[in-house]
């Protein structure tokens, strides 16, 4: 239970983050690209293979703060960088047919859910 507070308040803060993000770049730059979901997700995708590393690096007294930095605020933060660095870890792992699947699934199949779930809702 305690590890899932933990979690808890770390999505909690990535959550903040990336609302605060969002706000500060769509009140700076106006256009039709999303540039606060992207400064995010690059924001994230940094954020993820530094902590990682950095917490394996430092051993496994440090599950609290892989679990509150990496798993909560980046999991709250942005879970493109989850996305991302599971796919840097397949391709490291030479799991290239699983990294083509994984990747292309999800972005394809990801792609098609979300166009069916506003289909499903416009039939409501």
């Amino acid at each position: 239970m305690r590890f899932l507070l933990i979690v808890f308040m770390g999505g909690g803060l990535g959550s903040i983050a990336r609302y605060l993000v969002n706000k500060w770049v769509g009140g700076t730059l106006t256009s039709v690209y999303p540039y606060g979901t992207f400064l995010v997700n690059i924001i994230g995708c940094f954020l993820i293979g530094f902590l990682i590393f950095f917490t394996q690096r430092a051993g496994a007294s440090t599950i609290f703060w892989r679990l509150f930095l990496v798993t909560g605020f980046c999991g709250g933060f942005t879970t493109f960088s989850s996305f991302t660095f599971e796919n840097v870890e397949l391709i490291g792992n030479q799991q290239l047919l699983l990294f083509f699947v994984y990747a292309t699934g999800s972005v394809v199949l990801g792609l098609l859910a979300t166009y069916l779930g506003i289909l499903a809702a416009r039939n409501i």
